[in-house]
């Protein structure tokens, strides 16, 4: 690996979003299993390359690990929601056994993401980079609804 893509990788996984993760992932973590991990090693289970995608089934219902960790990314969202606006950010996750479901972020009256979910038996991103991008992303428009619509966010 050269210099230049140990500097990115680092910049990577000092992000503010990639913290976070790592921080909800280790709350989630009630035994200490995840002490001694790295952090590419505790965000493992999120990426979902090509390869392991299709290792995995078209149809089939998620555990509770994929559960847990479809919570922990959007729990991250909102810890970071708040952490921008100063505002309390709550994540509901309404799953189905069969894998479908909902995710929404409040912040006061505001719903600042919507989010239909399908196969989440197979919730994973291609990198660490796709899942941070996808993650800024939400937090952008959230944070451009919240600016537009803060008497209702204040709520």
């Amino acid at each position: 690996m050269s210099d230049a893509q140990t500097v990115d990788t680092d910049g990577l996984l000092n992000s503010q979003f990639v913290v976070e993760m790592v921080r909800q992932m280790r709350a989630i973590d009630s035994y200490g299993s995840y002490d001694k991990l790295s952090t590419v090693e505790i965000l493992e289970p999120f990426i979902l390359t090509p390869e392991k995608k299709r290792d995995i089934p078209i149809i089939g219902d998620p555990d509770e690990l994929v559960m847990a960790r479809i919570r922990v990314f959007y729990n991250a969202l909102s810890a970071m929601i708040e952490a921008e606006c100063g505002l309390t950010a709550v994540p509901l996750v309404n799953l189905t056994h069969e894998g479908f479901g909902r995710v929404l972020i409040t912040v006061g009256k505001l719903v600042v993401m919507d989010r239909t979910l399908r196969d989440v038996h197979r919730f994973g991103f291609p990198s660490i980079s796709k899942m941070k991008d996808e993650g800024d992303k939400i937090l952008s428009v959230a944070l451009e609804l919240i600016g537009n619509y803060s008497k209702v966010a204040g709520l």
